[in-house]
């Protein structure tokens, strides 16, 4: 039976070691995915936006041990801005982009992590903090690795997903906006009223 983890970081150093982590306990690259903000702006990611990007600027982006996950690539998702993607999540998330593209009711990176096993509202935060700088790090594992990656994503300090949804909602935050650009820092002052009935 395939189990499904998520754990969302602050920093794209912490994902980092977490996923190296989870390499050297011997979880397959296939199994792992990473999603962080690039932190560039749209048009710098013009030059180097593919759907299996893995140019030199992505895998400096994705760092020594991330940067081997197979698919990685950079792409603009829509609400969130620049990301890079590595991993099974990489082609979730360019064929969700494709769909767009085409006018396929794609969901969106909402859908996209609920159609992969996150709770809806878990999917909010996490897209949310993806927006704000975070990075997400997704497991699926088999009964044979799954202590294993249990373990290992235990071992390291990851954001309570609770605790921030409740700083988000403080703010004025009601959920995920994919109409909204880049995260600045005059978004945390300003409410959010992108999921009416929520707040």
């Amino acid at each position: 039976m395939t189990t499904k983890l998520s754990r969302l970081y602050d920093t794209n150093a912490e994902a980092q070691r977490v996923v190296s982590d989870l390499k050297t306990a011997g979880i397959p690259n296939a199994d792992i995915s990473l999603i962080t903000n690039h932190g560039e702006s749209s048009e710098t990611m013009a030059d180097t936006t593919t759907a299996e990007g893995t140019g030199a600027g992505v895998g400096a982006a994705v760092g020594g041990g991330a940067g081997l996950l197979a698919g990685l690539g950079v792409m603009a998702i829509p609400g969130v801005g620049p990301i890079v993607a590595a991993g099974w999540m990489a082609a979730t998330l360019t064929g969700m982009i494709a769909g767009a593209a085409t006018g396929a009711a794609a969901g969106g990176i909402i859908g996209a992590l609920t159609d992969n096993g996150v709770d809806e509202d878990d999917a909010h935060v996490y897209a949310e903090s993806i927006r704000r700088g975070g990075s997400l790090v997704l497991v699926k594992t088999d009964d044979m690795h799954r202590a294993a990656a249990q373990t290992v994503l235990d071992r390291h300090t990851s954001v309570t997903v609770g605790d921030r949804r409740s700083e988000y909602e403080g703010e004025g935050w009601n959920g995920f906006d994919e109409k909204r650009g880049p995260y600045s820092a005059s978004d945390a002052t300003a409410p959010d009223r992108s999921r009416p009935g929520m707040m």
